[in-house]
């Protein structure tokens, strides 16, 4: 009997598509909600904060979902497995969802830290299972990718219209309930589903028997911490400024391991430095096209016209544009890329299109910005169309590249890399929200442009160099 299928590729892939979908259709409602959420008014339901307090708390909030991303992707390689990793990842997000329903602050901080640690043991290791149901050299990894990612953007997609709606419409609360129910959908598939990856994380690859008392000196530690920062009554922005501290730290610290201590071969060692340039890359690109749920969501809210032939809607609906986009351009560039054949762009060169589309999409915005009044939906949707070419050019080809560029036995960890990346793209993107009622429009919105488009162009010299280090990796 043949071996049973999902469009060609393994039948795992579809438990591992769903599993993301829901997980993506939580995370997504959340962050849909998030900003909006705690600006509001207390008398409309909200936590009455101001854009800075906000954005302090958003960031540091989407820094740690994504840097959390490499002690999970750690403790599968050295502990649970990619299997059992992503299930506890799951319930956590869940437990995290719900508490936020409770209408108390301190829930609400719970709710967030429990989403975060989360997804950070699902979210690199989900990804990295995806890559292991193929074995090395199948042609249909790419293609299995690219399927696993139109999963994470049907999430996308559907959490903002409905979370969105409830949660800005109805009640915030409810909003967050709708996100609940989404992530335990996805564990009760996941579960189901579980035959079918066959032996695929099981086992951790590198199993390590001190793990687990690290681990627990490691959770000890950060406890220690929270408490001594609540001790000493630290604000929420010297939290997030304690926070970009500790991502440098991590990256300089992990990369310093990675080329320095490790013992790899020379090959091995040449693709690791292709590791740290995308990574450099990568981090840039998020912290402009992350801006989507901070910055531009709050344009949205305040600088926007929120109806389109009289139908009117919440702030929170722009947020499922880019994922529509996708949705729609992923088979148009599919296509485009097997059509290329060997004259298709190399993963870098790809890097460099994304960073500047991401560059582009916020100095076509700097232009209407300028009127100083509500402005048609139609620029954002631009905005996010070009934003979404580069994420297509960038996004999918990362997760890809980190799977064939790394060598098996960290292969959760390089995702957990990867995801690092933005983290740090999301901590910067918010820094930038919360100039958004310090500085005009215009200058904002121009100055992230130019970022986004000068660092494509330095890459760009580069492409050939790191293209040489990749050793035959497209």
């Amino acid at each position: 009997m043949p071996e049973p299928s999902f469009f060609g590729h393994p039948r795992g892939l579809a438990t591992l598509f769903l599993t993301e979908m829901w997980e993506r259709f939580s995370y997504y409602g959340i962050r849909a909600l998030l900003i909006l959420f705690m600006t509001a008014s207390a008398a409309a339901g909200g936590l009455g904060f101001d854009v800075a307090h906000a954005s302090a708390v958003y960031g540091l909030f989407t820094a740690m979902v994504w840097m959390l991303s490499l002690p999970g992707g750690w403790v599968a390689d050295r502990i649970t497995g990619l299997r059992r990793a992503v299930l506890y990842g799951g319930l956590l997000i869940a437990a995290g969802n719900l508490a936020l329903i409770v209408p108390q602050l301190s829930f609400f901080y719970l709710g967030l830290a429990l989403i975060a640690a989360g997804t950070g043991l699902l979210k690199p290791n989900v990804s990295a299972i995806v890559g292991q149901l193929y074995a090395p050299g199948d042609a249909r990894r790419d293609a299995g990718f690219s399927i696993f990612y139109m999963g994470i953007n049907l999430g996308a997609f559907l959490s903002p219209l409905a979370c969105g709606y409830l949660g800005q419409r109805v009640n915030w609360r409810l909003g967050f309930l709708l996100a609940a129910v989404g992530m335990l959908l996805g564990l009760v598939q996941y579960v189901a589903g579980w035959k079918y990856l066959g032996t695929v994380g099981v086992s951790p690859a590198a199993a390590d028997p001190k793990a687990r008392s690290r681990l627990a000196i490691g959770l000890a530690a950060a406890a220690g911490t929270l408490l001594a920062a609540w001790a000493a009554g630290l604000t929420v922005q010297a939290l997030s400024d304690g926070m970009g501290a500790i991502l440098v730290l991590t990256a300089v610290g992990f990369f310093f391991w990675l080329f320095f201590l490790g013992q790899w071969t020379p090959q091995e060692r040449r693709r690791l430095f292709v590791v740290g340039a995308l990574f450099l890359a990568a981090s840039l690109f998020w912290s402009l096209y992350e801006q989507a749920g901070s910055t531009l969501n709050l344009f949205a809210e305040r600088n926007t016209r929120k109806s389109i032939l009289g139908l009117e809607f919440p702030a929170s609906w722009f947020q499922s544009v880019p994922a529509l986009f996708v949705i729609a351009l992923a088979p148009v560039f599919a296509w485009i890329w097997v059509k290329l054949g060997r004259r298709e762009p190399s993963s870098p060169a790809k890097f460099v299109i994304g960073l500047a589309g991401a560059g582009a999409g916020f100095a076509l915005l700097a232009l209407p910005a300028s009127s100083g009044g509500q402005v048609s939906p139609l620029w954002l949707v631009a905005v996010y169309f070009v934003h979404t070419v580069g994420e297509l050019c960038l996004s999918p080809v990362g997760l890809s590249a980190m799977t064939k560029l790394a060598p098996p036995r960290i292969g959760g960890l390089l995702m957990g890399v990867f995801f690092l990346s933005i983290s740090n793209g999301n901590y910067l993107g918010a820094r930038a929200a919360a100039l958004y009622e310090a500085l005009p429009l215009p200058t904002l919105f121009g100055a992230v442009g130019a970022v986004g488009i000068a660092a494509g162009l330095v890459l760009a010299l580069f492409v050939k160099p790191i293209q040489n280090l990749m050793g035959g990796v497209k």
